[in-house]
């Protein structure tokens, strides 16, 4: 892929097809000329020294794995603009429905309600993109040849497809590592270039031991949280000894209804068109995905969840909310369509 053929695709780069704009990069929106498909274009800003080995890494992980439940990285361009200036570009799959991230913390929430609701996300869409993501680390963890660590889990890295089906992207930060071993560490220090987010970072990083898939593990269990909670990581409520799973393990099992995203406790007792009501066993559910979010982003990495018993659990509670007494066959099918 040329650099004329994605400044053609993206117009120029314009600022209308201008999708987002990270730490190593920007992304574009943009119709390949040969099939006229839709791409997200990713342009490396290489005045960041780290941009380089972000698309290296994005490169080396993309190339070498293939899950439904991951972004697919179409090609990569690495030449030189009109200047004579080094160019790099990634060339994903559009993802139609954007990134989590935009369906949970929409940027003007409240000014239309009727868009609001229909942006919002329902209990059981939350849970099959959780298990979407879970699905996901647990391919990168445990199904490929050479383990893969993300280093980077949380909601703007997360991306939606038409059929509102979880693709986990950003390999930017991605480390492989020779032994399938999960939560423990590997002979690569974190400080080596790898800062993941602050708030879904895992504590160990911070205090320079090596990555492991177990820190893949704790970013996974406050995005749960954050999904389930509406509440971000680095919420102003959040300070000294209190953080989002500190404060989400004091609330069980009591004051689940008052932790749980207010969207969601309208749509499950009832005022926003719910397809099944809040009882004992969906309760039970609901405090159960906490609990799995708990567990996952324990401050010790030998105390966190594996990644394979997350998918099973998820899985678990998913069937037993859609086995509800409550719920009829014709309800399911309507939350299993939604």
């Amino acid at each position: 892929m040329s650099y004329r053929s994605l400044l053609k695709a993206t117009d120029g780069f314009s600022l209308t097809n201008l999708l987002g704009v990270g730490g190593f990069g920007s992304v574009y929106k943009g119709i390949l000329d040969n099939d006229e498909k839709l791409v997200a274009v990713k342009v490396l800003n290489l005045l960041n020294p780290r941009a380089s080995k972000s698309f290296k890494a994005e490169c080396e992980v993309l190339r070498n794995v293939r899950h439904r439940n991951l972004v697919k990285l179409l090609t990569a361009c690495s030449g030189s603009d009109y200047q004579g200036n080094d160019f790099k570009a990634l060339v994903y799959e559009f993802m139609v429905n954007g990134s989590l991230e935009e369906w949970l913390h929409p940027i003007t929430p409240g000014i239309d309600e009727a868009r609001e609701s229909s942006r919002s996300l329902n209990f059981v869409q939350r849970l099959n993109i959780a298990i979407d993501i879970s699905c996901a680390l647990e391919y990168l963890h445990r199904g490929c040849r050479t383990p893969i660590v993300h280093c980077d889990l949380k909601p703007s890295n997360v991306l939606l497809d038409d059929e509102m089906i979880g693709h986990v992207g950003d390999f930017g930060l991605a480390r492989f590592f020779p032994e399938a071993t999960n939560n423990l560490s590997f002979n690569r220090s974190s400080t080596n270039g790898v800062r993941g987010t602050i708030g879904y970072t895992a504590p160990e990083y911070g205090m320079g031991n090596e990555v492991s898939t177990s820190g893949d593990v704790f970013s996974y269990g406050i995005l749960l949280l954050e999904m389930f909670s509406g509440k971000r990581p680095t919420d102003v409520i959040f300070e000294d000894s209190l953080n989002l799973h500190t404060y989400m393990k004091a609330a069980l099992p009591g004051k689940v209804e008052e932790i749980l995203d207010p969207i969601l406790v309208q749509e499950i007792k009832g005022e926003r068109s719910s397809s099944y009501m809040w009882n004992s066993k969906v309760q039970d559910c609901v405090v159960s995905v906490f609990e799995v979010g708990i567990a996952c982003s324990a401050e010790l990495p030998s105390e966190r969840m594996d990644i394979s018993e997350v998918t099973a659990e998820l899985q678990a509670i998913k069937e037993k909310l859609l086995r509800s007494e409550d719920m009829g066959t014709h309800e399911v099918q309507v939350v299993l369509q939604s």
